[in-house]
């Protein structure tokens, strides 16, 4: 896993703002007694950046991280001008978690930052214990910072006898402690109601479209793989004042999408697929073709969360796609970082800026008009 960077991006949806965050890993350290530890050790803060006098001298504000994506909450942190919190995670020998809190928290708004990447019940895991020891050390307010929110997918019955994870996590992390969520580009934006605690919802957006804008693509196409995209996409190419397309896709299985057709005109054009999850990029890559097979000149594409499991990057850099431009909710993994295709764009200073609005109870969306 590798430190990344952070953005602040505006929701396509609702207009307002949202942020990613950083990845890092935590050094594995060998411990008696048996235990095996993933040990976070936060004691040495990162470089602080002091924005606010107010906020960076506030000792009624905490931020602490779990080991999903460490890199992003130090960026954070230097962000808004406040040490990590001190904090100790390990694992036992069998896989369990331990975590303990460093520092006193008792009456303080704290901010708990976790995305549930891979593996993605590990960190899950993590995030509710983290939020249990900080619930019992009596914190003020506990905010659960989720810059990639696992489950999403699984947000509806679909099919017969089946769950809706989405809500069960969403039941789990009130039950663990959570008093306020703030959320990355969810994969349906009606997540937020399965919660029965406030939600801040953000989108990454406007980093993506800052970048593209910068490009000056000629001739560009905002295409929508399918039709629960497309209203991010409207928002997306109304932005960047281009066209947009629609791919007519079919899931036959979990993973396994059959690309239909495209709806509208691509000959001749650039084309910007736009997404908020690349998991094995199945997906991804019938778009490209179908749109190449239509007569697009070159294809780009970039998404909120890089999930690239399994084959994913193989698929990306055997493909015919010029890049793929992805936010830093999670941590690449090893070998995506060597695809020169693959360029990660930071939303630190988004989620921080959010996170100092909810701390101050100042309008988050006002923050981005």
């Amino acid at each position: 896993m590798n430190n990344q960077d952070t953005t602040a991006v505006l929701s396509p949806i609702s207009g307002q703002a949202e942020e990613t965050t950083t990845n890092s890993q935590p050094a594995l350290k060998p411990m008696a007694d048996g235990v095996r530890a993933a040990v976070i050790d936060t004691a040495k803060p990162a470089t602080e950046r002091k924005r606010s006098g107010r906020i960076s001298e506030d000792k009624r504000f905490k931020i602490f991280c779990g080991s999903a994506n460490r890199a992003l909450s130090e960026e954070i942190c230097r962000f808004v001008g406040v040490p990590l919190g001190e904090s100790k995670l390990q694992r036992f020998a069998d896989g369990e978690v331990y975590f303990q809190l460093l520092e006193n928290v008792r009456g303080v708004d704290v901010f708990l930052v976790q995305p549930t990447c891979h593996p993605v019940d590990e960190h899950l895991m993590e995030l509710l214990i983290m939020m249990d020891a900080l619930k019992r050390a009596s914190a003020g307010r506990i905010t659960v910072v989720m810059p990639y929110y696992g489950y999403a997918r699984q947000d509806r019955k679909d099919r017969p006898r089946v769950a809706i994870t989405a809500k069960l996590v969403a039941d789990l992390l009130s039950t663990a402690g959570a008093n306020r969520a703030l959320l990355v580009d969810l994969h349906a934006a009606q997540i937020q109601g399965f919660f029965n605690i406030p939600v801040d919802h953000l989108f990454a957006s406007p980093v993506l479209v800052s970048y593209f804008r910068e490009l000056e693509l000629p001739d560009l196409t905002v295409v929508s793989p399918d039709a629960g995209g497309v209203e991010r996409a409207r928002f997306f190419a109304r932005k960047l004042e281009v066209p947009l397309a629609i791919v007519d896709k079919r899931r036959t299985d979990m993973n396994v999408t059959e690309v239909m057709n495209v709806i509208g005109d691509v000959h001749g054009r650039t084309c910007l697929i736009l997404d908020d999850i690349i998991d094995t990029a199945g997906t991804l890559v019938g778009t490209v073709e179908a749109l190449i097979a239509q007569g697009a000149k070159k294809v780009y594409a970039c998404a909120s969360h890089p999930v690239l499991s399994g084959p994913a990057v193989e698929r990306i850099a055997n493909s015919r796609l010029e890049e793929l431009v992805v936010t830093n909710t999670i941590p690449l993994r090893e070998d995506a970082l060597q695809v020169p295709k693959i360029k990660v764009l930071s939303i630190a200073g988004l989620l921080g800026r959010a996170i100092e609005s909810i701390h101050m109870e100042t309008s988050v969306s006002t923050l981005f008009n």
